[in-house]
């Protein structure tokens, strides 16, 4: 591919943009490939691109069932951040956030990358505690830390409610490298990047089943374009990982729920950052359009549907309203859904299936976009050496078994831990 730089741009102004090659290949599938990645969304384009760049595995091939951006990588808050406070978490966010640090200049191209800050609002004692306990494992993993005081967080966002009896604003956690990404900037680069190395991306195509041996290992999967023999599978579709699963006979310990988000008109600058209600489930941030972009938590009940229930969109409105009321006048430009896939615990899985050949990267729940450059890095590491990433050892199916649960966050609408 033709690197992006300030002379390819001279040059291709000078030729009326007419020399631009396509971003990545639309790859028709061969019969066989080393590694199939099921699944074209951030994580699933990731995983293939350091399997060929750092492994040197370039028979790849990414089979996704409808369009490039099609799934939740273009159905998200776009938020990236690394302020976990449990041992299985900071840690990996931390690596993802160094690698979002350094993706533009790895990938060429422009991800739009804006470390703005996310300040998270506490309204108590208690989690003002809560707060300066999870800022402490922060700084401990070089991650980066502040906690402000009532003072502090007024004179960066003036314009939120102090006055409420409610939910008195009491201060506030400020992670400064946190902030927000162009979500469908990082899967054309990341796909951009994986076509440039070789790897088959293959757009409109849909599993349908696994070709498996005698013994019952995972040799390729069927799909509407034919079968694709693999030496390995690797399965990363979001809120469908149940589904896909089920054809190989495996139950995760993962339900499927839609998460909406929304945006208003383009308003001009106002939010500094991204900023989270302490008592409640609302986060927003500004997008580069001006338009405010929130979201909160997900719907109740399970579901594989892209839209949602109108309790939910109530819920985040009071939110909303709860820490800066001037929203009210806001009006609401468009919603939508993406299905993720809650996980019992609240944290991933990153590991190896009980089926021979097949493994899996799922379970992100509310975190799937900002772990989109460690997720592919671990997962490719995963599928090329056999063996867990450092980063990601603790993301095994086997802690529900033991007991290890990472419950940064309860996650399910109804757990079934049995």
């Amino acid at each position: 591919m033709t690197r992006f730089s300030i002379f390819s741009l001279a040059a291709q102004a000078l030729k009326g943009h007419r020399g631009w090659r396509p971003t990545w290949r639309d790859a028709a599938p061969a019969e066989g490939y080393d590694i199939v990645i099921v699944g074209g969304g951030g994580h699933g384009l990731a995983t293939a691109y350091y399997l060929a760049k750092v492994h040197g595995i370039r028979r790849v091939a990414v089979i996704e069932r409808g369009w490039i951006g099609g799934g939740n990588a273009g159905r998200n808050t776009t938020i990236i951040r690394s302020n976990y406070g449990l041992p299985g978490n900071e840690p990996f966010y931390e690596f993802s956030m160094k690698l979002w640090e350094g993706l533009e200049q790895d990938l060429n191209y422009n991800v739009m990358v804006s470390q703005r800050g996310i300040l998270n609002l506490y309204h108590s004692d208690a989690q003002r505690d809560a707060f300066a306990r999870r800022g402490n494992a922060m700084l401990l993993h070089g991650a980066g830390a502040e906690l402000l005081d009532r003072d502090a967080v007024r004179n960066m966002a003036p314009f939120l409610n102090f006055d409420s009896a409610r939910f008195p604003i009491m201060g506030g956690l400020l992670h400064p490298r946190g902030g927000t990404a162009r979500h469908d900037a990082v899967v054309w680069g990341y796909a951009r990047g994986a076509s440039d190395l070789g790897v088959d991306i293959i757009q409109n195509c849909e599993v349908k089943g696994f070709l498996c041996d005698a013994s019952g290992a995972v040799t390729g999967v069927e799909t509407t374009r034919g079968a694709i023999c693999a030496g390995k599978v690797g399965m990363s579709v979001a809120g469908h990982s149940s589904a896909v699963a089920a054809m190989a006979g495996l139950r995760l310990p993962i339900e499927s729920h839609v998460l909406q988000a929304f945006v208003t008109e383009g308003l001009k600058p106002v939010i500094p950052g991204v900023i989270t209600f302490g008592a409640g489930h609302f986060y927003i941030s500004q997008s580069d359009k001006g338009g405010l972009v929130f979201g909160g938590d997900i719907d109740g009940y399970n579901t594989y549907a892209q839209r949602g229930n109108m309790p939910v969109v109530e819920d985040v409105c009071e939110g909303g309203m709860a820490i800066m009321p001037m929203i009210g006048r806001a009006r609401l430009l468009r919603s939508w859904g993406g299905v993720v896939d809650m996980s019992m615990d609240g944290s991933p899985i990153i590991d190896r299936t009980p089926v021979e050949g097949l493994y899996l990267n799922g379970g992100w729940c509310y975190g799937g976009f900002k772990a989109t450059p460690a997720a592919g890095r671990c997962f490719a590491h995963l599928l090329a050496t056999g063996a867990p990433h450092d980063t990601a050892a603790a993301y095994r199916f086997d802690r529900f078994e033991r007991g290890y649960l990472i419950d940064e966050k309860g996650a399910g609408a109804q757990p079934n831990l049995h």
